[in-house]
């Protein structure tokens, strides 16, 4: 069983207009309107490659409801967690004339300690044999809330795959995880430096697996590719050339592809090669959709 966790979620509209101009009622056109949130993109991408989920999250208010009501048009499998914040929603806006992609992106619902508690108990009701906890922690959670998340799901032998930043993402490393998705401002982060040049990748990755911090680490470089690092082997997985549509749930989609490949006991490098795939897919498309399968094959067919 995969579970995903969202501890903050959101309703992802999106929307175009035909240039960004001050103080000017601007006409959007191309409106939707998704599930979004780390946890809830992994699992939507993991549907599209006919990999079952189930995802655990937060929701509040009307738009938690929304986001259930859309889960279930989708044909995903959920657990809603209520709070009594309501959830939040974000706003992606594509200027046609420029191309330029400007995401707002709102505070998530503030939660108390008994709902943090409330969607541990979830995830661990279902059981999973791998558990992916993506997306930032509301301002108001308990910065060691992945930490627990991570000291729990050891216990129970359960691989957590985590993706995250800051803080929260500082102290579950000291805890440790099964994989890490780390980009190069977060790898620098987690090894004390300023910044990390491409020479210093691997061996910095390195120094977070040697001292317990994760199994596998995948370093996500954007359009560049990715790197590949265990205590075994390290390879760099460039991304193939794609036209750049839109950068939303990019990450997430890679992820899932590397879920997907674990759940299928694919070895390190066909997870890294996957994700890669799905990541530079979902760059493909506008707004909030992720990818389309078909796209992930033919990249992989095509130049990884």
């Amino acid at each position: 069983m995969i579970v995903t966790l969202t501890i903050s979620p959101a309703v992802d509209k999106s929307a175009v207009i035909d240039g960004l101009i001050p103080e000017k009622k601007l006409r959007c056109r191309d409106v939707r309107r998704e599930p979004g949130g780390g946890g809830i993109n992994v699992s939507k991408a993991l549907k599209e490659l006919g990999e079952a989920s189930h995802a655990v999250f937060a929701a509040g208010g009307p738009n938690g409801t929304a986001l259930a009501q859309m889960l279930t048009e989708a044909g995903l499998a959920f657990t809603a967690v209520p709070i009594a914040a309501e959830s939040r929603e974000d706003l992606s806006v594509t200027d046609a004339q420029s191309g330029a992609q400007y995401r707002f992106v709102m505070p998530g619902a503030p939660l108390t300690g008994q709902e943090e508690g409330h969607l541990l108990e979830a995830v661990w009701s279902h059981r999973p044999a791998l558990l992916v906890a993506s997306g930032s922690l509301p301002p108001s959670a308990d910065p060691g809330f992945y930490a627990r998340l991570a000291r729990e799901a050891k216990i129970r032998g359960v691989r957590l795959v985590l993706d995250t930043s800051g803080e929260p993402l500082q102290r579950a490393v000291r805890e440790g995880v099964f994989l890490l998705k780390p980009n190069l401002s977060e790898l620098a982060a987690l090894t004390g430096r300023e910044n990390i040049s491409d020479e210093a990748i691997v061996p910095a990755a390195r120094e977070v697996i040697s001292r317990g911090g994760c199994e596998t680490m995948v370093v996500s470089m954007g359009s560049k590719g990715a790197w590949l690092v265990t205590a075994e082997e390290d390879r760099f997985l460039p991304a193939p050339d794609v036209q750049v549509r839109s950068t939303v749930g990019a990450g997430d989609s890679m992820v899932a592809g590397m879920v997907h490949q674990l759940a299928l006991g694919k070895t390190p490098h066909e997870m890294a090669r996957f994700g890669v795939a799905c990541g530079s897919a979902a760059t493909m498309n506008a707004g909030t959709h992720l990818f389309n399968r078909e796209d992930v094959f033919r990249l992989l067919d095509q130049n990884l």
